[in-house]
């Protein structure tokens, strides 16, 4: 063999069986459609009538549920108007573009229950057995974000309070602090404005007919989106307790819980997006653009 011969055989590449030095490559992740169809019964929990809120308008009903942990106070308020009927035959008569839809008594012509004046309830104090499942990003507006049942909230050293995310259930106020009683709600329809955390009570969560809000004519009155005129205002037909409709009226539905292994899957499937439009994933959610599943459930058994 010659001496070049030699040298070609010393430098060329050694052919090795395909599957040889290989590694297997790691398993798809799941998409967030694969990670709900792999949920179990258990996985969802369903809204409790005493804790929600039925807001039917000529165009449909939509469907919140009243935080059990935060603002105890105010929500007890919520809840004694609603049983009371107060809202009926009120109006919607604000809808200010990208930012909310509120309700109430504008004009003072409806006396409302005597509600005694409460603290704020902007925030609550950490305590034992306050629940709150945390997302793993960082956010801009508070030490942690993440969930307590279903809803954005978020916390510091000592404190925890709801976000104002797109869905997200106020209580108007005047410039006191202690002045919001309940009777005047809003709900966000636009870009989350959370400079108002904090600074308002956050009570609750829309589940069901965003749509009917955020689709509402806006407002032009006074730079806030009030309506001018009577004709503008969007009846309230009824607001009441879930728990005060007869079972064959009510909209049953269940929300993914947080406290189940699946709902970490979830929040992952969010983080980063493997659907096959998506070139790269962001490795980051916000806590307001995750949308907690919601679905419709046939009644319970009589």
């Amino acid at each position: 063999m010659s001496r070049a011969a030699a040298l070609l055989l010393a430098v060329a590449p050694i052919s090795l069986p395909a599957s040889a030095g290989q590694t297997t490559p790691p398993p798809k992740a799941p998409t967030t459609a694969e990670v709900l169809a792999a949920s179990k019964p258990e996985d969802w929990r369903r809204l409790d009538p005493a804790d929600t809120l039925y807001v039917d308008l000529a165009a449909g009903r939509v469907v919140i549920e009243l935080s059990r942990v935060h603002a105890p106070r105010h929500v007890a308020a919520i809840k004694s108007l609603a049983q009371a009927r107060y809202w009926d035959g009120l109006a919607i008569n604000r809808v200010q573009d990208n930012f909310v839809v509120q309700w109430g008594d504008p004009d003072n012509q409806k006396p409302a229950p005597k509600i005694a004046p409460m603290p704020p309830e902007f925030v609550a104090p950490l305590a034992k057995g306050l629940p709150f499942t945390a997302l793993p990003d960082a956010d801009g507006w508070a030490k942690q974000v993440g969930f307590t049942q279903g809803m954005a909230a978020a916390r510091s050293a000592n404190e925890q309070w709801l976000v104002h995310c797109y869905g997200a259930l106020g209580v108007g106020r005047d410039n006191a602090p202690e002045s919001g009683l309940g009777n005047e709600l809003y709900v966000v329809i636009g870009q989350s404005p959370r400079q108002l955390d904090g600074n308002v009570a956050v009570v609750g969560k829309v589940w069901r007919g965003m749509e009917l809000l955020a689709a509402l004519p806006r407002g032009t009155g006074g730079g806030l989106g009030l309506y001018e005129k009577m004709e503008q205002r969007v009846p309230i037909r009824s607001l009441r307790l879930a728990s005060d409709v007869p079972a064959t009226e009510r909209t049953n539905l269940e929300v993914l819980r947080e406290d189940r292994e699946i709902f970490a899957n979830f929040v992952e499937s969010r983080r980063n997006r493997r659907d096959e439009w998506y070139v790269r994933p962001a490795g980051h959610v916000d806590v307001c653009n995750l949308a907690i599943p919601v679905r419709d459930i046939q009644p319970p058994a009589k």
